[in-house]
């Protein structure tokens, strides 16, 4: 099987990352996407995110309905911060069987020379690349195992959802109906 790995913080999930996850099983070669939920990416504080298993929780509510979407919590039992290599590694260990493929966005190939041994990453996986906006003169997009795909620019963040519910404005149309009513209920991502 082939195996679309969507790394991130997911903090909260929305509906971009939904339908990038969506084209991607839709329209290309992957047989399923498996959102990888990061307890804390080493280029990015950790004060701002949610409780590790909060987002978890909150991912497997908003896939529910995704028959081809799984939700993976591989990186919670490795140490932190981790590296994308070792998660490649232990699930190459856990599913020999898989083919895995990482799904990322253009925003991220720009930076990936500063990941620990990016080379064999390269090397050793295939790169299928979103677009972006506001990216231009994207690294590595000749490389062999970079493939760039076509899917819809989403220009929707984690961190201006996180912002429009701190200052109370209304962000249901980016979310899915559970994970908002999950967030509102218990106040997450008010202070």
């Amino acid at each position: 099987m082939k195996i679309g790995l969507f790394f991130g913080s997911f903090n909260p999930i929305h509906n971009g990352h939904l339908l990038l996850a969506d084209y991607f099983v839709q329209h290309t070669d992957l047989d399923q996407v498996w959102f990888v939920v990061t307890p804390h990416n080493p280029l990015k504080p950790k004060k701002t995110l949610l409780n590790d298993y909060k987002r978890l929780e909150l991912v497997q509510m908003a896939i529910d309905d995704y028959p081809k979407f799984r939700v993976s919590k591989i990186e919670f039992d490795l140490p932190q911060p981790n590296y994308t290599i070792h998660t490649l590694a232990r699930l190459q260990e856990k599913h020999p069987d898989h083919q895995f493929v990482l799904i990322l966005g253009e925003d991220n190939l720009e930076s990936f020379d500063r990941w620990k041994n990016y080379e064999v990453i390269l090397d050793q996986y295939m790169l299928y690349i979103y677009p972006r906006p506001h990216i231009t003169g994207v690294k590595f997009k000749d490389h062999p195992n970079v493939k760039m795909v076509d899917a819809p620019v989403m220009d929707i963040s984690s961190t201006s959802i996180r912002e429009a519910i701190r200052n109370k404005k209304d962000i249901t149309h980016l979310l899915p109906e559970k994970v908002w009513k999950y967030i509102d209920d218990y106040h997450l991502y008010d202070k």
